[in-house]
């Protein structure tokens, strides 16, 4: 989905082509630190308790650790399959937590910088959010209203060596009609023709392929 507000055209050949963008070099330490937060968070899951992120927050980490290894891995389930537009939605999320008895998701974002907006969030996070929350709640999961971004940035580096992190929470609204309209919107952009080449895609000068 994030392809198709890339560049149409790119979003078309790749799904009904199979032509994709040239790989590109891709950091780790974005990754790395995905991984180590998720580890993080599941430490105070087994212990019951909240980690220090949250403490501000009236919200727990959600319990089900079966859900929550399947909900993090694209490949298994949950799914969004839509008979109305013939298309498979899915994706992993980072984290799920829970307030009273809905589900909040909360998406974790390394930067090398605090977070420019003053409040809110880009609206390529907001659309992941949007689209997760729609996932669950086709599978019959009761989501809030809002998402959580939790953004890692460098804060300090220590005289023992020590690369220290500074974390925010930003928040995020809901909006199902716009999820929905995006998955509408792709669907259609697949069954027309070839979209016209973009002028603000690097890619569509590198690709010349009509079919």
């Amino acid at each position: 989905m994030n392809l198709f507000f890339e560049c149409k055209r790119c979003f078309w050949l790749r799904v009904n082509r199979g032509i994709k963008r040239p790989s590109r070099p891709f950091p780790s330490l974005p990754s790395g630190v995905d991984k180590k937060v998720k580890n993080h968070f599941d430490h105070f899951r087994e212990k019951d308790e909240t980690p220090p992120e949250l403490e501000d927050l009236d919200l727990k980490l959600l319990e089900d650790k079966e859900f929550l290894e399947k909900a993090r891995d694209w490949r298994t389930e949950p799914k969004w399959r839509s008979g109305e537009y013939n298309a498979i939605l899915r994706g992993g999320v980072d984290d799920l937590l829970k307030e009273g008895n809905k589900t909040v998701v909360m998406d974790y974002k390394t930067r090398g910088c605090p977070p420019k907006e003053k409040k809110g969030v880009p609206d390529y996070y907001s659309r992941q959010v949007n689209l997760y929350n729609l996932i669950l709640r086709e599978n019959g999961h009761q989501t809030a209203d809002y998402g959580l971004i939790l953004y890692f940035y460098p804060e300090k580096f220590t005289e023992s060596g020590e690369f220290v992190f500074n974390t925010e929470i930003r928040r995020t609204e809901v909006d199902m009609s716009k999820a929905r309209e995006m998955v509408k919107n792709a669907v259609n952009t697949l069954e027309n023709d070839i979209p016209d080449r973009s002028e603000d895609c690097d890619f569509c000068e590198w690709n010349a392929a009509e079919h």
